[in-house]
Parts: C-alpha cells; sequence; structure tokens
C-alpha cells in the first residue's frame, strides 16, 4: 500500500506544482472559504516542507509548518519537497509514526491523510484560478475510502477543520465525490 500511495502522492505533487506555477492572481477566493489562493498555497507549501522534515527526520516531528515560506510561485519548492519526501519514503519512512506536534500517527497513515489532504487542496487551488485538475483515479479512490475514518464529528461541521458533506450524486466522478465527502461543493466556482 505505501509503495502505491507513495507513487499516487508523487503524481499529485507534480500536478500541484504545475498548478501553483500557473496561478497569475493570489487574492482570489477558494473553496477552503478560510483561505485566499495566497493564503492556501502558504498553507500547502508550509505543510508539505512540515512533512516532508518529519518523514526525514529519524524522530518522525514535523517542523513548523507556519516557518515555511513561499518562494516564487511555489512550484520548484513543491517539486524539490516531493523529491526529498519520494527519497525518504524509498527509505522507509513510512515505516515509523510521523509527530505532528505532540500528536502521533502512523507513518503510512500520515501519507494516506496527505494524498487525501493534497488531493483537495490541489484542488481547491486549481478551481479558484481556472486551472485543470485531474489527480490519478486511483488515488482518489483510495483517499474516497480513507477520508470517512478522519472525517468525524469532532472535525467535521459548521465552524470545524471540514465543512459539512454536500450532497453529490453517487455517479458523479470520484474526485467530485471526494469534494463533496470534505465538504467542499463540486461547483464551486470563482
Amino acid at each position: 500500500m505505501t509503495t502505491q500511495t507513495q507513487q499516487q502522492m508523487s503524481a499529485v505533487l507534480d500536478q500541484l506544482a504545475g498548478v501553483l506555477d500557473g496561478i497569475d492572481d493570489t487574492s482570489k477566493p477558494t473553496p477552503c472559504t478560510e483561505y485566499d489562493v495566497a493564503a492556501l498555497r502558504a498553507h500547502t507549501v508550509g505543510w508539505l516542507t512540515a512533512f516532508t522534515d518529519g518523514f526525514e527526520a529519524a524522530d518522525g516531528q514535523c517542523s513548523n509548518p507556519d516557518a515555511a515560506r513561499v518562494n516564487g510561485t511555489g512550484g520548484d519548492q513543491v517539486r524539490q519537497l516531493a523529491d526529498r519526501l519520494d527519497q525518504a519514503l524509498s527509505a522507509g519512512a513510512a515505516q515509523r509514526p510521523l509527530r505532528i506536534g505532540d500528536a502521533e500517527m502512523p507513518g503510512d497513515m500520515s501519507l494516506q491523510m496527505m494524498l487525501w489532504e493534497y488531493q483537495m487542496h490541489g484542488w481547491d487551488l486549481a478551481r479558484a484560478t481556472g486551472q485543470q485538475w485531474s489527480p490519478p483515479q486511483d488515488g482518489v479512490l483510495a483517499s474516497l475510502e480513507f477520508a470517512p475514518a478522519m472525517l468525524t464529528e469532532d472535525y467535521q461541521g459548521e465552524g470545524k477543520s471540514f465543512g459539512p458533506r454536500v450532497e453529490v450524486p453517487a455517479d458523479a466522478p470520484a474526485i467530485d465525490r471526494l469534494a463533496g465527502l470534505s465538504g467542499r461543493d463540486p461547483k464551486w466556482s470563482a
């Protein structure tokens, strides 16, 4: 599972880097309502830096995501971080826990969470800036299976990390179903 998730993550980050390179207006709103494009770009780069640092660290401790700064568009940064992450994962980093602050999560579960997060934030940024977003279908389907376990009442609903689920037809594209599950309206437009 980890190798497959690693490959899916690599593909999502490659596509995300291209989306970041294609941003021309960072003041636009995003479907992730608490962030405009600039803030969401900083969030994605900051957390990718933190997660990568954690997978590289012997103790699995993530760095402070707020300490990371976006360089240029952030696209080259994401490509470099993706390479570092891939190297760490290839060396077995997902076999040990990842530590975020005082919390600890199994490394392979952390990687699945990251895949879901970057599929959604890539979708947010692409949708906000009028770009295409089509991550690999197998990764989206894996996230559709993974995400419900993370979307408990503690995390999803009004005023929480994830908005309430949005009803999406069962035959809708997988990325639309994942967006709805994650509290986003697949029909959202800037």
